[in-house]
């Protein structure tokens, strides 16, 4: 008789096997499993049975298996053909038949209808009158009937029947006027306005963006269709401007910004259509108001909306970032169209819409104080800054424009340590580059007077912002910044050399002219003004290395010792052959003694540069190294 423990085990052991199996169809098959993870048989004891063991025992224990594998070898998970994996809702076949097919079946029926209505008119079966009542009673019978499909879980088939159906509203009315003549263009101006307005109430209460666009595509197209040729500038900007504030609302209450590029451009076309056909210099007062009312719609865009972050991908709104500068950008175009002519107006507009945007940028910042939203304040600020740099040229002449620009560098530059901005820092650095590129590439100056002239004073204000960039950023510029003080530091110089070299050309020129054609005297100024450039560089270079020294910054002294250098090169292949007499004397003298004095410093080591010589003491040198 077998034992009743081995009877046990073995029944145990049957039950694992069971249950793998189960496991491994549920996971070949796709579903949910009710098991983490396949039983493991327990262990099965040493049995007491004689090795004469009934033949049902032996049986029993075939089913046992082996301590290091499983009770059946796991099998490949393969896809079930007949199953649909979750999250794939939306894979080809069901876009073919819920969306493609609905479409094309929806196309077709519309063209057979069109060709069945064509063949009528044709024959006239139905008359004028009767063929708009037919589209009408259709655009509504199918936006009716849409509804049908909507209450049982099909919206995009009832979208689908609904904008068939707006589409026939709005072509059916612009036949009415245009084509046949039957009612006046304010009754279908009024009709097109009343079929937006419903599209839009039901757009907000079926929370459908796609009837939004709807609606959005219809106001758009109705002075299109309804147009007359004639000039009515007031009736349609009015309603471009009480459509495209509709459009705001909708985006406050409902997260629809992809409205708002629709009906900024749409605005746009508009305008441009009427603007190219029948502006005149006399309308321009009515047209600067409207061009007016829709730049401040859209720039109102970031404090009306409740949605700051973008819908689509992560970080700020796409819309809140690109709107507000295409909407500057444009509306000062068309300013600047109106107005190029009278460059003060332009400034003062520029002017004022510099503090707009300002005055948005703080309201922005106040509403939302979280530095996630910073992009776009700073956008704003951005923005402000270039109609500033803007008004500068409109209203400012010559070398003005470039103290102007760099004046606003140095504004910005202490604005932006005042508010710990950095964003600021690449505005004043734009600033200043637009400085100093006009001032060497565009103002070519000529000077009447030595130093006092309005060239060198242009000058002096860039080196006076060089230099006020090298000290604070001695307190207040971080390691990655550094780079960009040694820079400025070196562009000072370079525009020290420049400034007063360009001072020894003008005198020399006005030396020149005053003697005419003087062989003897012209020979003799050239002269001087060969020895003069090098004794302008050669006396900068020793003024740069004693300050080198003094400040014991080894970048001052590297600096000097490349004018030096240049300045020795000159002297040896320039002035040797083309300067005489005591000129010649004077610049080898004088390059003997500053290269003697600079080589007498480092002889006595009075900076402690020799490995052997103690090294200054700590406080004294990185208070005065200059990096």
């Amino acid at each position: 008789m077998a034992d009743p423990l081995n009877e046990l085990e073995a029944l145990r052991t049957q039950i694992a096997a069971l249950t793998a199996r189960v496991y491994q169809l549920e996971l070949a098959r796709g579903l949910p499993s009710q098991t983490v993870s396949p039983p493991v048989p327990p262990p099965v004891k040493p049995s007491t049975t004689p090795p004469q063991a009934s033949a049902s025992t032996t049986h029993e224990h075939k089913f046992q298996p082996s301590a290091a594998s499983p009770a059946f070898p796991p099998r490949p998970r393969t896809p079930n053909p007949l199953s649909v994996p979750r999250g794939q809702e939306g894979d080809l076949e069901k876009k073919i038949g819920q969306y493609w097919l609905n479409r094309i079946g929806i196309a077709a029926m519309l063209i057979g209808i069109s060709y069945f209505l064509k063949y009528a008119f044709e024959n006239n079966w139905i008359g004028a009158g009767g063929r708009i009542g037919i589209g009408l009673l259709s655009g509504i019978a199918l936006i009716l009937w849409s509804e049908r499909f909507r209450t049982q879980g099909h919206a995009a088939f009832s979208y689908s029947l609904k904008a068939v159906g707006i589409g026939t509203l709005y072509l059916s009315l612009w036949g009415a006027y245009q084509v046949y003549h039957l009612i006046p263009a304010s009754a279908a101006f009024i009709a097109m306005i009343l079929v937006t307005a419903s599209t839009i109430a039901l757009a907000l209460s079926q929370d459908a963006e796609l009837l939004a666009t709807f609606a959005m595509v219809g106001g758009f197209a109705t002075p299109a269709l309804l147009s007359t040729g004639q000039n009515h500038e007031a009736v349609l900007f009015s309603y471009v401007a009480l459509l495209d504030l509709a459009i705001l609302l909708m985006a406050v209450v409902k997260p629809w910004r992809r409205l708002l590029w629709g009906s900024f451009a749409g605005t746009l076309v508009l305008y441009v259509g009427w603007y190219s056909s029948f502006y005149t210099r006399e309308q321009r007062p009515l047209t600067v108001f409207f061009a007016a009312l829709f730049a401040a719609i859209f720039a109102a865009v970031p404090l009306a909306t409740r949605y700051e972050r973008s819908t689509r991908f992560s970080g700020p709104s796409t819309t809140l970032t690109l709107l507000p500068l295409l909407n500057a950008v444009i509306f000062f175009l068309q300013l600047y169209v109106m107005y190029e002519s009278e460059a003060a107006t332009l400034t003062w507009f520029a002017l004022a819409l510099g503090a707009i945007y300002l005055g948005i940028s703080a309201m922005f910042k106040k509403r939302f104080p979280g530095d996630d939203v910073s992009v776009i304040n700073l956008l704003h600020v951005a923005i402000a800054i270039a109609f500033i740099t803007i008004a500068i040229p409109l209203k400012l002449e010559a070398h003005w424009i470039t103290i102007g620009w760099l004046i606003e560098s140095a504004v910005l530059l202490w604005i932006s340590v005042r508010t710990k901005t950095n964003f600021l820092h690449y505005l004043a650095v734009a600033a200043l580059s637009l400085g100093i590129f006009r001032l060497l590439a565009l103002d070519h100056l000529h000077a009447d007077t030595l130093i006092f002239n309005a060239r060198f004073a242009t000058y002096a204000v860039a080196i006076a912002v060089l230099a006020g960039i090298a000290a604070f950023g001695k307190q207040h510029a971080s390691e990655n910044e550094r780079p960009f003080l040694q820079l400025a530091v070196i562009a000072l110089n370079l525009l020290a050399l420049i400034a007063l070299t360009w001072e020894a050309v003008d005198y020399f020129d006005r030396q020149m002219f005053t003697v005419g054609n003087q062989w003897q005297h012209y020979r003799q100024i050239s002269l001087v003004r060969g020895f003069t450039y090098s004794a302008i560089w050669l006396i900068y270079g020793a003024v740069l290395m004693a300050v080198g020294f003094r400040n014991r910054s080894a970048f001052l002294r590297w600096q000097a010792l490349i004018l030096i250098a240049f300045t020795t090169a000159k002297i040896f292949l320039y002035d040797m052959s083309q300067l005489g007499g005591s000129y010649r004397i004077l610049s080898f003298i004088a390059l003997g003694a500053v290269l003697l004095g600079i080589s007498f410093i480092y002889q006595r080591d009075w900076l402690k540069l020799s490995p052997d010589s103690p090294a200054p003491s700590a406080p004294a040198h990185s208070a005065k190294e200059m990096s």
